[in-house]
């Protein structure tokens, strides 16, 4: 009866096999350090304080910071005073990008991180649990004469966490607090060339807006961008893996359906897996070049949140369907247990998602973290979610425990057999247990790659040649797991070789039943049978 054909090939083709995709997950990882740029940009700014004249009796709408129509400027707060401006009068303006420099649809998205430069007044210090109040407004524009738009409006609070390292007395006065930096904008698209930000920090004494914050001397962002350079090679990457995956689930399956029995659970579950990495290569990114689809950020991590969601329940089933003393196999329902964790987990992230970037489709100001209820709640998903990943891992373990246990049980019965019928099932035994180190090392260099890429400047420099460490854990992490998963549908497809007739019969001193149960796999069986914040941490930075 037919296998899978990590059952029936040859040693040497499955050395040739395994040389090949090694060599493709090199290249992947090379294509990232080699070729591709740092996978963000950061570019600071410091803001123009403009002076909000009225015209008749009407605030300007959108004042510019440099230019020809440029706003009536002032060099600092001192200047405001002596000059009887008020504070409702002063507008912090922001220009994206710099001066000379435009935006273009290849930096897919933008994120903004605003620090408050404010100095130490004894009479003006900054209070327990002071909240900013900022009027805020983004504009853009695709030329350097045409009207400014309206894209975004919103009045929002920040929570400052501030702290001086010198002693609160007159003699400080004028140093400067050291403060937190505040998530400030994203949005997910960039599909205009210049954008403009007006700044407002109305005060209201009577209601107490905007008091009890310090002296505020100056308001510098810090904006984050992906590189169009990156872009390109990780579109080039998803445009060639996207029908190399799809050729490949479409040949397993047609492999399946080619034989006379009904499809198992285990072969349903690579299935699937190969669906939700088509579904996560697919470049629909393309699109974001000629289309301002703002919501690009969240379908992302929707496809992502898929693909690991059906990574974790494959490797449940994979290691409970060669359990071989368990009665209950190939039925899903057998591993609820396992699999609800992933599925409360999957969707308490997916909530909190959708209560982050969700809301910042319609206001790109917006963070869940800048309120103590939305921080609670933020927290109570993520805590939620970890629970959650701890009790699979725990299941994970216990399962490739119990697996290996039986393994090793199932070989005392080997030297009963033939020469030839040993070493086949000894083989069997060899390419199980050489997967699961295999799928262990992929979740492995994911961790490693991930913290290393937090830990290091992102780049290292040998001789003539400049390697981008961020670039290759992108692309050679993301070219691991598909090459992965075209592993897995091809060395679990149903193989058309067929076992001898002195491996089918059990006159050798073993039983026919215990030679099935001492196979790795059940395909042949006919009865039952886990990477823009870098873009926060850069941010910070």
């Amino acid at each position: 009866m037919a296998g899978a054909i990590i059952e029936n090939m040859s040693t040497k083709k499955l050395c040739i096999v395994g040389g090949i995709l090694l060599i493709f997950q090199v290249i992947a990882f090379l294509v990232g350090g080699l070729i591709a740029p740092s996978p963000t940009t950061a570019m600071h700014y410091m803001s123009i304080k403009c002076v909000d004249v009225r015209k008749n009796h009407h605030k300007t709408k959108w004042l510019m910071p440099w230019g020809p129509n440029q706003c009536e400027r002032i060099r600092d707060l001192d200047e405001a005073m002596s000059r009887q401006i008020e504070a409702n009068d002063i507008v912090f303006a922001v220009h994206i990008p710099l001066p000379a420099k435009e935006m273009s649809p290849w930096f897919q998205f933008i994120l903004v991180i605003l620090q408050l430069d404010i100095a130490f007044k004894k009479n003006n210090e900054i209070k327990d649990n002071a909240e900013v109040t900022l009027d805020v407004s983004l504009a853009y524009r695709d030329d350097m004469f045409s009207e400014w738009k309206e894209m975004a409006h919103a009045i929002e609070t920040r929570k400052l966490k501030c702290s001086f390292a010198s002693p609160k007395t007159i003699e400080h006065e004028g140093r400067h607090y050291d403060c937190d930096a505040l998530h400030f904008m994203e949005i997910g698209t960039v599909a205009h060339k210049f954008y403009l930000l007006n700044i407002r920090l109305p005060v209201n004494e009577r209601k107490l807006i905007n008091v009890g914050i310090g002296e505020i001397k100056d308001v510098r962002l810090v904006s984050i961008h992906q590189n169009g350079g990156f872009t390109k090679v990780w579109f080039a990457m998803k445009t060639f893996l996207t029908p190399s995956i799809f050729i490949i689930m479409v040949w397993y399956w047609r492999r399946i359906t080619m034989m006379t029995r009904a499809p198992v659970l285990l072969e349903k579950v690579i299935f699937a897996l190969g669906i939700s990495m088509t579904f996560i290569n697919i470049p629909v990114e393309w699109f974001s070049i000629g289309f301002d689809w703002t919501w690009m950020l969240l379908f992302g991590d929707i496809r992502q949140g898929i693909f690991y969601a059906m990574l974790l329940s494959f490797w449940i089933i994979f290691c409970g369907e060669h359990m071989m003393d368990q009665n209950e196999r190939n039925h899903l329902s057998g591993y609820w247990k396992q699999v609800g964790p992933i599925a409360v987990g999957a969707f308490c992230l997916f909530i909190f998602d959708m209560c982050e970037r969700g809301v910042q489709l319609k206001n790109p100001f917006y963070s869940i973290w800048t309120t103590d209820v939305g921080t609670e709640l933020a927290m109570a998903f993520i805590i939620v979610a970890g629970i959650c990943l701890c009790l699979y891992f725990l299941f994970l373990c216990f399962m490739v425990f119990q697996v290996f246990r039986n393994i090793s049980g199932k070989q005392s019965s080997l030297p009963a057999m033939s020469k030839a019928r040993r070493l086949h099932y000894e083989g069997l035994i060899f390419r199980f247990k050489f997967l699961m180190l295999i799928t262990l090392a992929c979740a492995a260099m994911t961790i490693i790659f991930f913290i290393v890429s937090q830990v290091t400047e992102g780049h290292w420099k040998w001789g003539d040649f400049t390697v981008q460490g961020n670039s290759a854990f992108f692309t050679g992490i993301y070219g691991m797991w598909n090459l992965y998963v075209f592993a897995l549908m091809f060395l679990y497809a149903p193989s058309h070789k067929n076992y001898g007739e002195d491996q089918s019969n059990g006159d050798l001193g073993v039983s026919s039943g215990e030679e099935l149960q001492l196979t790795t796999t059940i395909t042949h069986v006919d009865g039952p049978t886990e990477v823009y914040k870098l873009a926060r941490k850069e941010a910070q930075e």
